[in-house]
């Protein structure tokens, strides 16, 4: 039994697309030929690259498993799919756009016979229904920012993650349609059918998900400073001890930490007694 997975074949999310597999344990054989599909280092695991808006109708079909892509792409072709797991990267929003010199700063300053410009019409229109807002939606495939200075359009909706590129198009926000970010997504007979596998792969990329910001520290201690170690440790799931063999009584200490905590923490540890302080990279919590 065999599955696929779609990732972005270009784009932003490509590369952290294929990043998170591979920290997943799922390198790409031949990743740097960008065939179609590119073995992996399971046998029974193949990964298919895909345009990122096609992948929601690429896993609702069948055609793949298991894939990567935004939510906002996810909605936008009203695919039938489960979502398994938050990426937590690609965070965007779907807005809503006036040019910034134009009279429009809030949903009631809308009339019924301006247009909007987008690449997300059925989102678009979603968005328009339930504000009670009767609009023309004009469909682009791309320079959506320029359509309300060329006379296409009064607004637009759009992606944007800072607000920069708006901006730069002296455009302001009026409302956020959607926040979206990246979904690793299955096909729903594939999940019944082929469960174990897919399964593997989702926990596997949690376990990468989990892992971030995380380090181990590890630490020899003497057994007269243990408690005091013990005050200061924060860990994920409790501390683990045990014994070193030494001539002193010495214990081995170590716990999962946030990164965050490292800096002060290893000098709180040293005041309390702590010795050989180590702190590692984590890959991968399961």
């Amino acid at each position: 039994m065999k599955i696929k997975i779609a990732v972005p074949s270009k784009g932003r999310i490509s590369e952290p697309s294929i990043n998170i597999l591979e920290k997943a344990g799922l390198g790409l054989i031949d990743k740097n030929n960008r065939k179609l599909i590119s073995k992996t280092f399971n046998e029974n695991i193949e990964v298919m690259f895909a345009r990122a808006s096609d992948i929601p109708e690429f896993i609702n079909d069948g055609v793949a498993d298991i894939g990567i892509t935004g939510v906002d792409l996810i909605k936008e072709s009203e695919s039938d799919v489960s979502e398994l797991l938050d990426l937590r990267f690609g965070q965007t929003k779907l807005v809503l756009a006036a040019p910034e010199e134009s009279n429009i700063n809030s949903l009631s300053d809308i009339k019924e016979d301006m247009k909007v410009a987008t690449e997300f019409p059925v989102l678009t229109k979603k968005y328009l229904e339930e504000n009670n807002l009767n609009l023309k939606i004009v469909k682009l495939s791309g320079s959506t920012e320029a359509a309300p200075f060329i006379g296409i359009a009064d607004l637009i909706t759009d992606l944007t993650s800072t607000g920069t590129t708006l901006k730069m198009n002296h455009l302001k926000i009026i409302d956020i349609i959607l926040d979206s970010t990246i979904k690793l997504i299955a096909n729903k007979n594939s999940l019944n059918n082929k469960k174990e596998l897919i399964e593997s792969v989702s926990t596997s990329i949690k376990g990468v998900l989990d892992a971030e910001r995380k380090k181990l520290i590890m630490m020899n201690v003497k057994n007269d400073d243990l408690d005091k170690v013990k005050n200061v440790m924060p860990s994920m799931g409790g501390l683990t001890i045990s014994e070193v063999l030494s001539e002193n009584k010495t214990v081995a200490v170590q716990a999962v930490i946030d990164e965050k905590q490292v800096f002060e923490l290893v000098n709180d540890l040293r005041n309390a007694g702590a010795k050989d302080i180590l702190v590692v990279p984590i890959e991968r919590i399961i």
